[in-house]
């Protein structure tokens, strides 16, 4: 009994669970040591997160500009184009009719990306994390701020491969984001900077 309640009413810090003056004060300045680190990848996932979000949005600037109501320049023969088109829908024009649920899902991403950073101690995920928010703010703003309305507005698509979905290079954050978060997830890298073996 006396192990068992030994065991469980563990402290979580070293002076209390009896730790030598010398040995609190390590791990005293190990905790020192890792908030600058944290500070770090923080600043990581929002440089990342800004990038991604000035390129697209510069990129649809340009779009809406320059290639809006004209026809498709060819990049890669008829591989490649660059053609605009306005997105109510998510990828592949799926749920046009649903396009303030999809403005919400956008908006939850941000807060979690946002909550999450305060425990961000690993550098990949603060970049695969940087690209999701980044691509998440680019097509939130569309659907602020581009007609028809406020939350119901169509995101700007350019890019056209043959025989695929037209997308932005928001999407393109999102799915580059969204595949490095299942590599490290399946080499059971954490954000907090952990490894765990299943």
């Amino acid at each position: 009994m006396a192990e068992a309640e030994r065991i469980i009413g563990t402290p979580d810090t070293p002076e209390a669970a009896g730790a030598e003056p010398e040995q609190a004060a390590g791990h005293a300045n190990d905790t020192a040591a890792e908030r600058p680190r944290g500070r770090r990848r923080i600043a990581v996932l929002f440089g990342v997160a800004v990038f991604a979000y000035a390129l697209d949005l510069i990129s649809k600037m340009l779009v809406v500009a320059k290639l809006e109501h004209q026809p498709p320049i060819e990049i890669i023969g008829d591989w490649l184009q660059f053609e605009a088109i306005r997105n109510a829908g998510a990828a592949f024009g799926f749920g046009e009719a649903f396009t303030v649920i999809f403005t919400v899902i956008a908006a939850a991403v941000i807060v979690v990306i946002a909550r999450l950073a305060r425990k961000l101690y690993s550098l990949p995920w603060a970049i695969a994390l940087g690209l999701l928010l980044g691509g998440a703010l680019g097509n939130l703003t569309d659907r602020i701020f581009r007609s028809p309305g406020v939350f119901e507005g169509a995101v700007v698509d350019f890019i056209a491969p043959k025989h695929f979905a037209v997308f932005n290079l928001a999407d393109s954050a999102i799915v580059c984001g969204g595949i490095l978060i299942v590599l490290l997830s399946f080499k059971g890298l954490d954000p907090d900077g952990t490894v765990h073996k299943d």
